[in-house]
């Protein structure tokens, strides 16, 4: 009984002093860490002027733009709107008319006419959450009652990576 009440007492004690040097470790990150406190990055970073200038490698930037190359094929599971679904006698001919009719009145939206025997699809979008498709659907649903959003793979949302370096 007394060994194990030595051993309580020593296991007690070494986890105190192991704690204590937590806490030191602490205090010391926190005391390095505190010499920016209530600055601003930019104003460390900025020249006399004003202005922030960013210098990367051109290794980055080819990087960056070979990611964004090598992911343009890539789908991920997303959400569409179905803004059409028929297999009427006309169907092909209608399921063109709304596809362009979208198109037009929603420029940077794309818009995917599909066959899937024997239906003639037209869904609209490449949106990630559900909360991004539902903005465009309510607006779509006033003009075609019959619109659903489904959860489809959508194709991977593309960057222009130029765009972003300059």
């Amino acid at each position: 009984m007394k060994r194990a009440f030595v051993i309580l007492v020593l296991l007690l004690s070494a986890a105190a002093a192991g704690a204590q040097d937590f806490t030191d470790s602490l205090s010391v990150q926190a005391a390095i860490d505190s010499t920016l406190k209530g600055k601003d990055i930019l104003n460390i970073i900025q020249n006399s002027s004003g202005e922030v200038y960013i210098r990367q490698s051109d290794a980055v930037r080819n990087a960056f733009r070979k990611y964004v190359s090598n992911n343009a094929s890539r789908t991920i599971s997303g959400y569409r709107i179905r803004v059409y679904y028929d297999n009427e006698q006309r169907a092909r001919a209608k399921s063109e008319s709304i596809a362009r009719a979208v198109a037009g009145r929603y420029p940077g939206i794309k818009v995917y006419r599909t066959f899937e025997s024997p239906n003639f699809k037209v869904s609209v979008g490449d949106f990630r959450s559900k909360d991004e498709a539902l903005r465009l659907f309510n607006e779509l649903k006033i003009l075609y009652p019959t619109a659903f959003i489904i959860k489809e793979n959508i194709n991977y949302p593309l960057i222009d990576a130029d765009a972003i370096f300059n």
